[in-house]
Protein backbone atom coordinates (compact mmCIF):
# COMPACT_ATOMS: atom_id res chain seq x y z
CA UNK A 1 0.00 0.00 0.00
CA UNK A 2 1.31 3.48 -0.81
CA UNK A 3 0.31 6.21 1.61
CA UNK A 4 1.52 9.59 2.79
CA UNK A 5 1.75 8.35 6.36
CA UNK A 6 5.25 9.01 7.65
CA UNK A 7 6.86 7.95 10.93
CA UNK A 8 7.96 10.34 13.59
CA UNK A 9 11.73 10.29 14.04
CA UNK A 10 12.77 7.93 16.82
CA UNK A 11 15.75 8.23 19.14
CA UNK A 12 16.67 4.59 18.56
CA UNK A 13 16.45 1.91 15.93
CA UNK A 14 15.42 -1.58 16.97
CA UNK A 15 16.55 -4.16 14.45
CA UNK A 16 13.69 -6.19 13.05
CA UNK A 17 13.82 -9.91 12.45
CA UNK A 18 11.54 -12.31 10.63
CA UNK A 19 12.65 -15.17 12.94
CA UNK A 20 12.52 -17.79 10.21
CA UNK A 21 13.64 -20.41 12.75
CA UNK A 22 12.66 -19.09 16.17
CA UNK A 23 12.95 -22.35 18.03
CA UNK A 24 16.68 -22.36 18.72
CA UNK A 25 18.69 -20.93 21.57
CA UNK A 26 20.38 -18.44 19.23
CA UNK A 27 17.02 -16.89 18.37
CA UNK A 28 16.08 -16.56 22.04
CA UNK A 29 19.44 -14.98 22.83
CA UNK A 30 19.01 -12.48 19.99
CA UNK A 31 15.64 -11.48 21.42
CA UNK A 32 17.06 -11.19 24.94
CA UNK A 33 19.99 -9.11 23.70
CA UNK A 34 17.65 -6.68 21.91
CA UNK A 35 15.40 -6.44 24.96
CA UNK A 36 18.43 -5.60 27.09
CA UNK A 37 19.76 -3.05 24.59
CA UNK A 38 16.59 -1.45 23.27
CA UNK A 39 13.75 -2.47 25.60
CA UNK A 40 12.17 -4.90 23.14
CA UNK A 41 12.68 -6.97 20.00
CA UNK A 42 10.64 -6.36 16.84
CA UNK A 43 9.42 -9.18 14.60
CA UNK A 44 8.53 -8.42 10.97
CA UNK A 45 6.12 -10.77 9.17
CA UNK A 46 5.67 -10.62 5.40
CA UNK A 47 3.38 -13.05 3.57
CA UNK A 48 1.65 -13.11 0.19
CA UNK A 49 -1.71 -13.86 1.76
CA UNK A 50 -1.87 -11.17 4.46
CA UNK A 51 -0.84 -7.56 4.96
CA UNK A 52 2.62 -7.28 6.45
CA UNK A 53 2.87 -6.57 10.14
CA UNK A 54 5.38 -5.89 12.90
CA UNK A 55 5.06 -6.69 16.58
CA UNK A 56 7.12 -6.42 19.73
CA UNK A 57 8.52 -9.04 22.07
CA UNK A 58 9.76 -8.00 25.48
CA UNK A 59 7.75 -4.95 26.52
CA UNK A 60 5.77 -7.10 28.90
CA UNK A 61 8.87 -8.86 30.23
CA UNK A 62 10.88 -5.67 30.72
CA UNK A 63 8.23 -3.12 31.72
CA UNK A 64 5.03 -5.03 32.43
CA UNK A 65 3.56 -3.17 29.45
CA UNK A 66 1.37 -4.75 26.74
CA UNK A 67 3.17 -5.92 23.63
CA UNK A 68 2.33 -3.97 20.46
CA UNK A 69 1.38 -4.94 16.91
CA UNK A 70 0.83 -2.85 13.76
CA UNK A 71 -0.40 -3.84 10.27
CA UNK A 72 -0.40 -2.65 6.71
CA UNK A 73 2.20 0.11 6.46
CA UNK A 74 5.70 -0.13 5.02
CA UNK A 75 7.93 -2.19 7.33
CA UNK A 76 10.25 0.75 7.97
CA UNK A 77 7.29 2.92 8.98
CA UNK A 78 5.85 0.28 11.30
CA UNK A 79 9.28 -0.29 12.82
CA UNK A 80 9.78 3.42 13.39
CA UNK A 81 6.45 3.98 15.10
CA UNK A 82 6.97 0.96 17.36
CA UNK A 83 10.45 2.33 18.14
CA UNK A 84 8.75 5.55 19.23
CA UNK A 85 6.29 3.61 21.35
CA UNK A 86 9.18 1.80 23.03
CA UNK A 87 10.85 5.17 23.72
CA UNK A 88 7.73 6.35 25.51
CA UNK A 89 7.34 3.14 27.49
CA UNK A 90 10.99 3.25 28.60
CA UNK A 91 10.31 6.76 29.93
CA UNK A 92 7.43 5.42 32.02
CA UNK A 93 4.40 6.13 29.81
CA UNK A 94 1.66 3.51 29.63
CA UNK A 95 -0.10 3.31 26.28
CA UNK A 96 -3.78 2.48 26.62
CA UNK A 97 -6.65 1.45 24.37
CA UNK A 98 -9.40 3.76 23.14
CA UNK A 99 -7.38 6.93 23.49
CA UNK A 100 -6.10 9.13 20.66
CA UNK A 101 -2.35 9.73 20.39
CA UNK A 102 -0.27 12.13 18.32
CA UNK A 103 3.45 12.03 17.57
CA UNK A 104 3.56 8.55 16.06
CA UNK A 105 2.71 9.39 12.43
CA UNK A 106 3.46 12.83 11.08
CA UNK A 107 0.22 14.77 10.69
CA UNK A 108 -2.02 11.89 11.82
CA UNK A 109 -3.45 10.57 15.06
CA UNK A 110 -3.38 6.88 16.01
CA UNK A 111 -5.26 4.72 18.49
CA UNK A 112 -4.74 1.40 20.24
CA UNK A 113 -7.11 -1.55 20.57
CA UNK A 114 -6.93 -4.43 23.05
CA UNK A 115 -6.30 -7.58 21.01
CA UNK A 116 -8.62 -10.51 21.71
CA UNK A 117 -6.59 -13.52 22.86
CA UNK A 118 -8.37 -15.59 20.21
CA UNK A 119 -6.01 -13.95 17.71
CA UNK A 120 -2.72 -14.48 19.56
CA UNK A 121 -1.77 -17.79 17.94
CA UNK A 122 -2.76 -16.41 14.53
CA UNK A 123 -0.40 -13.43 14.60
CA UNK A 124 2.07 -13.41 17.52
CA UNK A 125 3.14 -17.03 17.72
CA UNK A 126 6.82 -16.16 18.21
CA UNK A 127 5.91 -14.01 21.20
CA UNK A 128 3.96 -16.93 22.63
CA UNK A 129 7.00 -19.14 22.08
CA UNK A 130 9.20 -16.59 23.89
CA UNK A 131 6.78 -16.48 26.83
CA UNK A 132 6.94 -20.28 27.17
CA UNK A 133 3.83 -20.89 25.02
CA UNK A 134 1.52 -19.47 27.66
CA UNK A 135 0.27 -16.50 25.57
CA UNK A 136 -0.31 -14.98 28.99
CA UNK A 137 0.52 -11.37 28.13
CA UNK A 138 -1.52 -8.34 27.04
CA UNK A 139 -1.33 -7.08 23.46
CA UNK A 140 -2.35 -3.76 21.93
CA UNK A 141 -2.90 -3.10 18.23
CA UNK A 142 -1.78 0.26 16.89
CA UNK A 143 -4.42 1.45 14.40
CA UNK A 144 -3.84 4.21 11.87
CA UNK A 145 -6.37 6.29 9.88
CA UNK A 146 -6.77 6.86 6.16
CA UNK A 147 -5.55 10.04 4.45
CA UNK A 148 -8.78 11.80 5.41
CA UNK A 149 -8.12 10.95 9.11
CA UNK A 150 -10.95 8.40 9.31
CA UNK A 151 -10.35 5.25 11.36
CA UNK A 152 -11.40 1.79 10.12
CA UNK A 153 -14.52 1.78 12.31
CA UNK A 154 -15.70 5.12 10.87
CA UNK A 155 -18.35 4.86 8.11
CA UNK A 156 -16.29 7.22 5.94
CA UNK A 157 -13.09 5.13 6.13
CA UNK A 158 -11.55 4.43 2.71
CA UNK A 159 -13.11 1.06 1.70
CA UNK A 160 -10.08 0.19 -0.45
CA UNK A 161 -8.04 -0.03 2.77
CA UNK A 162 -10.50 -2.15 4.74
CA UNK A 163 -8.36 -5.29 4.75
CA UNK A 164 -4.99 -3.54 5.16
CA UNK A 165 -5.27 -3.77 8.94
CA UNK A 166 -7.62 -6.31 10.53
CA UNK A 167 -9.15 -5.13 13.79
CA UNK A 168 -8.10 -7.73 16.33
CA UNK A 169 -10.52 -6.74 19.07
CA UNK A 170 -13.58 -8.10 17.22
CA UNK A 171 -14.97 -10.56 14.66
CA UNK A 172 -13.33 -13.68 16.09
CA UNK A 173 -16.12 -15.68 14.45
CA UNK A 174 -14.93 -14.66 10.97
CA UNK A 175 -11.19 -14.16 10.49
CA UNK A 176 -10.96 -14.12 6.70
CA UNK A 177 -9.86 -11.10 4.67
CA UNK A 178 -13.10 -11.20 2.71
CA UNK A 179 -16.60 -9.82 3.06
CA UNK A 180 -18.89 -12.12 5.00
CA UNK A 181 -21.33 -12.31 2.09
CA UNK A 182 -18.66 -13.35 -0.44
CA UNK A 183 -19.93 -16.31 -2.48
CA UNK A 184 -17.90 -19.51 -2.04
CA UNK A 185 -18.17 -22.99 -3.55
CA UNK A 186 -19.33 -25.74 -1.18
CA UNK A 187 -20.41 -29.33 -1.64
CA UNK A 188 -24.04 -29.45 -0.57
CA UNK A 189 -23.37 -32.34 1.80
CA UNK A 190 -21.66 -29.85 4.13
CA UNK A 191 -25.01 -28.14 4.65
CA UNK A 192 -26.43 -31.49 5.75
CA UNK A 193 -23.78 -32.00 8.42
CA UNK A 194 -20.88 -33.67 6.62
CA UNK A 195 -17.53 -32.14 7.66
CA UNK A 196 -15.45 -30.03 5.29
CA UNK A 197 -12.26 -32.03 4.70
CA UNK A 198 -10.72 -30.33 1.66
CA UNK A 199 -10.24 -26.61 0.97
CA UNK A 200 -8.79 -24.87 -2.07
CA UNK A 201 -8.12 -21.13 -2.44
CA UNK A 202 -7.68 -20.85 -6.19
CA UNK A 203 -5.42 -18.47 -8.11
CA UNK A 204 -8.39 -16.20 -8.89
CA UNK A 205 -9.15 -15.84 -5.18
CA UNK A 206 -12.24 -18.07 -5.09
CA UNK A 207 -12.68 -20.45 -2.16
CA UNK A 208 -13.78 -24.09 -2.49
CA UNK A 209 -14.94 -26.13 0.52
CA UNK A 210 -15.48 -29.83 -0.10
CA UNK A 211 -16.52 -32.78 2.01
CA UNK A 212 -14.50 -35.18 -0.17
CA UNK A 213 -11.17 -34.75 -2.01
CA UNK A 214 -12.82 -35.21 -5.42
CA UNK A 215 -16.43 -33.99 -5.26
CA UNK A 216 -19.01 -34.53 -7.95
CA UNK A 217 -19.51 -31.27 -9.82
CA UNK A 218 -23.30 -31.52 -9.53
CA UNK A 219 -22.98 -31.43 -5.73
CA UNK A 220 -21.24 -28.04 -5.68
CA UNK A 221 -23.33 -25.00 -4.79
CA UNK A 222 -22.71 -21.35 -3.90
CA UNK A 223 -23.27 -20.06 -0.37
CA UNK A 224 -22.06 -17.07 1.63
CA UNK A 225 -18.63 -17.36 3.24
CA UNK A 226 -20.13 -16.62 6.64
CA UNK A 227 -22.44 -19.63 6.33
CA UNK A 228 -19.42 -21.93 6.01
CA UNK A 229 -17.73 -20.57 9.15
CA UNK A 230 -21.01 -20.85 11.05
CA UNK A 231 -21.26 -24.52 10.08
CA UNK A 232 -17.68 -25.18 11.19
CA UNK A 233 -15.78 -22.46 13.12
CA UNK A 234 -12.52 -24.40 12.66
CA UNK A 235 -12.58 -23.23 9.03
CA UNK A 236 -11.27 -19.93 10.44
CA UNK A 237 -7.90 -21.61 10.92
CA UNK A 238 -7.44 -21.31 7.14
CA UNK A 239 -7.80 -17.53 6.96
CA UNK A 240 -4.19 -17.12 5.76
CA UNK A 241 -4.31 -19.79 3.04
CA UNK A 242 -2.68 -18.08 0.02
CA UNK A 243 -3.90 -18.04 -3.57
CA UNK A 244 -3.23 -21.49 -4.98
CA UNK A 245 -3.08 -22.99 -1.51
CA UNK A 246 -4.77 -26.23 -0.49
CA UNK A 247 -5.60 -27.71 2.90
CA UNK A 248 -7.05 -31.05 3.92
CA UNK A 249 -7.67 -33.26 6.94
CA UNK A 250 -8.85 -36.81 7.52
CA UNK A 251 -11.51 -35.72 10.02
CA UNK A 252 -12.47 -32.77 12.19
CA UNK A 253 -10.39 -34.33 14.97
CA UNK A 254 -7.24 -33.99 12.84
CA UNK A 255 -5.10 -30.93 12.16
CA UNK A 256 -5.15 -29.30 8.75
CA UNK A 257 -2.34 -30.22 6.37
CA UNK A 258 -1.22 -27.75 3.73
CA UNK A 259 0.21 -27.50 0.22
CA UNK A 260 0.73 -24.65 -2.21
CA UNK A 261 0.65 -24.91 -5.99
CA UNK A 262 4.11 -25.03 -7.52
CA UNK A 263 4.98 -22.30 -9.99
CA UNK A 264 5.38 -23.49 -13.57
CA UNK A 265 8.96 -23.80 -14.78
CA UNK A 266 9.51 -21.25 -17.55
CA UNK A 267 12.72 -22.95 -18.70
CA UNK A 268 15.03 -20.17 -17.49
CA UNK A 269 18.11 -21.08 -15.49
Amino acid sequence: MTTSLQPRNSSQTIKMSDLQDPSGQDARQTILDNISKFGCHLVQINTDALPGFVYSIGLYKEFGHPELICFGLKPAVMGSILNHACDLIKKGETLTANRTYTGFLEGFEIRFLEVDKEYYQDYVGYAGWFYDMTFDFPLLQLVWPDKQHHFPWDPEFNPAWKFKQPLLDRSTDFKFYEERNTAVFVTKQALKGDPVLSVYHDEDGAWHFHTTPEPDGKDIILVSFEEVTRLDPSINELFSLPFGGQAWRASTADDWEYAEEEEEDDGEV
